[in-house]
């Protein structure tokens, strides 16, 4: 069954069992989800292909746009992702164990290291962004630029409302 469909089926069916319900936020979310899901597993499988994952790739792009050249610390990096998560260490250790970034202590600092590409991961970045950036070209090609232009916009009124919610319920 496509989204269409399904979604079709679960408005039906909300409609039917409680009708005097507005379901269409619900829906509305849901669409986003299963929109989401799908745009992520075409780019995972790209990843896996190359072993990486999404929180990899992310660590391994921030790494490749915006780190000097001693590298960032863990701390910098984790501020820098777009994947935020508390498993930075963890994803660290992942591309250390790949071989695709290197650990360097801070030079007056023992408590303090410092992390970078070395020519094994900045070489895949090279050969891989490409590919990446042409696969989510790929995923947004229905859309004309007015279409994306407003995919844009309510994507950034969205984000900046749940961000909203996020610090004011803290």
């Amino acid at each position: 069954m496509n989204s269409r469909a399904f979604l079709t089926r679960v408005e039906e069916d909300w409609q039917a069992r409680r009708p005097d319900l507005d379901a269409s936020p619900m829906l509305r979310v849901l669409r986003l989800t299963r929109l989401g899901a799908q745009l992520q597993a075409q780019l995972d499988r790209l990843l896996s292909r190359h072993g990486l994952n999404a929180a990899g790739w992310d660590l391994l792009l921030t790494l490749y746009r915006s780190a000097p050249p001693e590298g960032l610390r863990p701390g910098e990096l984790l501020s820098r992702c777009a994947v935020n998560g508390p498993a930075t260490s963890n994803r660290i250790a992942r591309l250390l164990d790949l071989g695709l970034i290197t650990r360097a202590p801070h030079p007056t600092d023992r408590r303090q290291a410092y992390v970078r590409l070395n020519a094994t991961g900045t070489a895949l970045v090279e050969t891989l962004l490409p590919e990446f950036l042409a696969l989510e070209a790929g995923l947004l090609q229905p859309l004309n630029a007015a279409q994306l232009g407003e995919l844009d916009h309510l994507g950034e009124l969205l984000l900046e409302h749940l961000e909203h919610q996020d610090t004011s319920t803290d």
